[in-house]
């Protein structure tokens, strides 16, 4: 090995982390300081940590809130139709004439609407459960 190239190595270099924790190691540096340790980083301590950069965590929990809404919407609309259809498939069973199973079956789809947006689940409620003239 030659002489005078090599850095002086300390077998008793301090590591102090930005949490408080310090240990000693083997170094060409007499001390070390360091952001983050085995004892605070989230992937050795199981803790989560979100780290909000420009408002993205709230940016995406916003679109989140907005999906589900859209969701539902969509989930009522379904709803509605199917009540429709039912409607105006009994009413033309019935001998009504098309205009009339189509007032029906509008009538029928906004019973469901404003059940459904009145607090009833959507997911759970039977439409004959919300306008029973549909039931067959």
């Amino acid at each position: 090995m030659k002489q005078g190239i090599h850095p002086t190595y300390y077998s008793d270099a301090q590591v102090i982390c930005a949490c408080g924790n310090t240990w000693t190691t083997g170094s060409t540096h007499k001390m070390i300081r360091t952001d983050v340790c085995s004892a605070c980083h989230p992937f050795f301590t199981g803790e989560q940590r979100i780290v909000d950069t420009a408002g993205q965590v709230d940016r995406f929990m916003r679109r989140l809130q907005q999906a589900e809404e859209r969701a539902a919407q969509v989930q009522v609309q379904q709803k509605a139709e199917e009540a429709a259809r039912k409607a105006a498939a009994q009413a033309r069973a019935r001998g009504e004439t098309p205009k009339k199973a189509k007032q029906i079956a509008e009538q029928a789809a906004e019973d469901v609407i404003s059940a459904l947006t009145q607090g009833k689940e959507a997911a759970s409620t039977p439409v004959e459960e919300i306008n029973p003239a549909i039931a067959e």
